[in-house]
Order: structure tokens, then C-alpha cells, then sequence
């Protein structure tokens, strides 16, 4: 990974720079990822940063890593019944009616057991750091900030470039990730949002029970309900599908703005219908946070989206990448019309939700998958026009499109003939919201 990041500071955002015996073999995608998945929870984490920050990576590493997927072998509930002892300090059963030794679910950093607390009798989900994962996970990430310093030491030109600031925001961002302790402070500061902007009755995020939870164990509020992509057992919980959508929109586009920090996760495992009607937003381990000056361009661009006006599209797109070249603004238009014509006439939205209605789940993930690569194709898309005319952008703008793909697929499935950012009971910009 770190000779195409070098390579990738040379050359334009292809892998021609790398050489092609290095392409074929060792540095191939494909066999980069597989080599990610194996070396474990580190690798996976970074492959799936490189698939969220393409300005940085060459596109074909950014495709292949979006197939990072997130799971591991769970490990044996006597060790997390030991990490929830060292942590807790105290027995368990005085905490805790019971747990479930089946987790609900084991990824590369975390297990999510279900569990009872004693005091209140509530349902409650524990996730718990793996054992061993943060000595790893700080132990490569140190090795890969020693390549990075060894490689800008070997290549002078890469002195200028952002090569240590992207491996210090990787390091960032995945150590903020193996921290309860912030996730439970962004979790709250979403619900406090929620509260303050009078949504309460409408979306909710997981309560946080302190007395038990740490930087390694995290205890929350058990929430019982569907992803938004499972349309059937919405249309049975509510009756306007299309109104839990509007729903989720106006409280995510909201936090863009009134929270400060965004939930920059929203796939369908995270975004749910409750069963009391509300939206849940669950798992705040990865949160976005947007500088006014990206969001001013963003504003513009998502407006200049709705209405296909490309001119401005590619105005607020060079505000927000600008790295002080002067570019021409009409041509990059054009570009960005192309990619957002030939998407119109791809993305076959009757498949997608014709399968959807069908009850064979592995054919609505399997198209789920689909669409996750046609949206991931746009999103690159985009990118590389913007970037062929010398533009970067900063990474949240990549957090942010990522979830407006996520969103926009829940539009095409729950209500497919609502244009999301044109409806007028969603709320996009900020005079809006401070009307309001």
C-alpha cells in the first residue's frame, strides 16, 4: 500500500506509475485487499479508509477495498466475559441479569453481545473490544507511519506532499474508533441534538448506560427494529414508507448543520426502522465533521445536483477542492454533465426495487451489492473528473457523498419517485434550518 501511495503522489490518479510486474503481482488490488483481510482488524480498517478517501488512493485500490468487508470469527465469550471483569471491576452478575454468550454480531475491532441489566431490568447490547486489538492496531499503525516517514526520507518530492498527514489521519480515525469513550460522547451528542431540534418523536440514537460502559465496553440501549432497506417489514410498521424516509433525511441533513459531528455510517445495518415508528441511528464509531466552508460549497452543490445545473456544480466543486489553480469552469461543466447523463440511463432503479420486493433476501443483498458498486463508480467518477482538473478535496466531502449514495439508494427503494434533495419537506440548507 505504501509504494502505490508514493507512486500515487507522482503520478495522476491512475496506477500507471507503479511498475507493471509490481501491478500484476504483489501491489494487484485484488490481492492487496485479500492480503488486508488477512492480516487483520489494522488492515481491514485501512482498506476500508482508502475505499472512503479516493483523493488520495488510485482508483482501482479505492474499488477494490470498498469489498473490505468488516467481519471476523468471533472470539470465545469466557475471553469477553474476562475483558468485561477487567473492565467493570466488579462481578458481573451484579451488573448484568444476564448475558447472551452468542454474540449478535463480531466484526474486526468489536463483539456486540445482547444482555439484561439487573438494576432497571432494560434490554441492552454490549459491545466489547477485542482482546489484543488496540496493542495491534497501535503497533501497525506506527509500522505503516515508519514506511511513510522511510519512503518521503527515500523521495524527497513526496516532502511536499500529504502522504504523513494521511497516514496521521488514518491513525486518527481508527483510534478514535477503538474508543468507547467517543462513541458514546458522539451517540450522545446526537441524541442531545435530536432533543434540541424537537425530532424525539420521530428518530433516536441508542441511550448510553455509564455505569457500565468504558473506553473497551460500550453498554447501550437495546434497539429492536429493520434495516431501511427491508420494505416489506416497514410497509408493515408504518404506513408511509416514504415518510420514515423524509424522516431520516431531515434529521441527517440537520446534524450537517446543528450537531458537530455527523453520522458518516448510514449503511443499512446502522440505519434502521424502529419498531415504535421511529428511525434509529445506530453505531457512532465513524462521525464526519464538516467545516463551514466545505458545507457553504456543499449547499451549492447539492442544490446545482437537484436542479442539473452543472455550471454551478462545477463552481462550488472547485471552491471546495481548490488548490489555487484557476480552472475552467464551463469544460469541467461538461464533464460533469456526462458522468451524471450516462448515470441517469444506467442505474436500472425497477431491478432494484422489483428485487427488493421479492422476499429472497440474497437477492435484495445481492443487488444491494450492485448498486453499492454503481453508486462507488459514480462517487469515483466524480472524483476523477475533479481531480483531472486539479482539484482535492478535503476528506468529509467523501464522508458526505458516501451517505447521500446510502440515502439515495433508500429514496430508489422506499419511495422511487421522490427527488430527494427537490422535495420540500426535506431541509438542505442552513437559512432553513435557522428560520426553523
Amino acid at each position: 500500500p505504501h509504494m502505490c501511495l508514493h507512486r500515487r503522489m507522482q503520478t495522476a490518479n491512475t496506477s500507471e506509475g507503479i511498475p507493471a510486474q509490481m501491478r500484476l503481482g504483489l501491489l494487484s488490488p485484488l490481492y492487496l485487499r485479500r492480503l488486508f483481510e488477512r492480516m487483520g482488524a489494522t488492515y481491514i480498517k485501512l482498506g476500508q479508509f482508502i475505499a472512503s478517501a479516493p483523493t488520495f488512493f488510485p482508483a482501482e485500490y479505492v474499488e477494490e477495498f470498498q469489498n473490505c468487508f468488516d467481519r471476523a470469527p468471533p472470539v470465545p465469550y469466557s475471553e469477553i466475559e474476562s475483558i468485561l471483569h477487567e473492565e467493570l471491576q466488579r462481578p458481573l452478575d451484579s451488573v448484568y441479569e444476564y448475558i447472551d454468550p452468542v454474540p449478535i454480531a463480531s466484526a474486526s475491532i468489536a463483539q456486540v453481545h445482547g444482555a439484561r441489566l439487573k438494576s432497571s431490568q432494560k434490554d441492552v447490547v454490549i459491545k466489547v473490544l477485542k482482546p489484543g486489538i488496540e496493542d495491534t492496531l497501535v503497533a501497525d499503525l506506527n509500522f505503516i507511519y515508519l514506511v511513510a516517514r522511510v519512503l518521503e526520507f527515500l523521495s524527497p518530492e513526496l516532502e511536499r506532499t500529504s502522504l504523513v498527514a494521511i497516514i496521521k489521519d488514518i491513525k486518527e480515525s481508527m483510534l478514535e474508533e477503538v474508543d468507547f469513550r467517543k462513541e458514546a460522547v458522539n451517540m450522545e451528542a446526537f441524541q442531545r441534538y435530536i432533543e434540541a431540534m424537537g425530532f424525539d418523536r420521530q428518530a433516536k440514537s441508542p441511550f448510553v448506560y455509564h455505569h457500565c460502559s468504558t473506553k473497551r465496553v460500550l453498554t447501550m440501549e437495546r434497539l429492536y427494529g429493520v434495516p431501511l432497506t427491508d420494505l416489506d417489514s416497514i410497509r408493515s410498521l408504518v404506513p408511509d414508507p416514504e415518510l420514515t424516509l423524509v424522516t431520516a433525511l431531515n434529521v441527517w441533513f440537520g446534524s450537517l448543520i446543528s450537531c458537530e459531528s455527523f453520522h458518516a455510517d448510514v449503511h443499512a445495518g446502522n440505519l434502521w426502522l424502529l419498531r415504535d415508528g421511529r428511525v434509529g441511528f445506530i453505531d457512532f464509531g465513524i462521525v464526519g465533521r464538516i467545516s463551514p466552508r466545505t458545507w457553504a460549497a456543499m449547499e451549492i452543490f447539492l442544490a446545482s445536483f437537484a436542479t442539473e445545473d452543472y455550471n454551478a456544480m462545477a463552481s462550488a466543486l472547485s471552491e471546495m477542492g481548490a488548490t489555487g489553480n484557476d480552472i475552467d469552469v464551463d469544460s469541467f461543466a461538461k464533464d460533469l454533465q456526462k458522468i451524471f447523463s450516462s448515470l441517469q440511463q444506467e442505474l436500472d432503479t425497477e431491478i432494484i426495487v422489483a428485487a427488493a420486493r421479492s422476499s429472497d433476501a440474497t437477492a435484495v443483498s445481492a443487488n444491494v451489492v450492485v448498486d453499492e458498486r454503481q453508486m462507488n463508480a459514480l462517487f469515483l467518477d466524480l472524483v476523477r473528473v475533479s481531480e483531472s482538473y486539479g482539484l482535492k478535496f478535503p476528506r468529509e466531502f467523501a464522508l458526505l457523498m458516501k451517505q447521500l449514495l446510502y440515502f439515495d439508494r433508500y429514496t430508489r427503494l422506499l419511495a422511487p419517485s421522490m427527488n430527494m434533495l427537490r422535495d420540500e419537506r426535506i431541509n438542505i440548507t442552513s437559512n432553513k434550518q435557522t428560520r426553523r
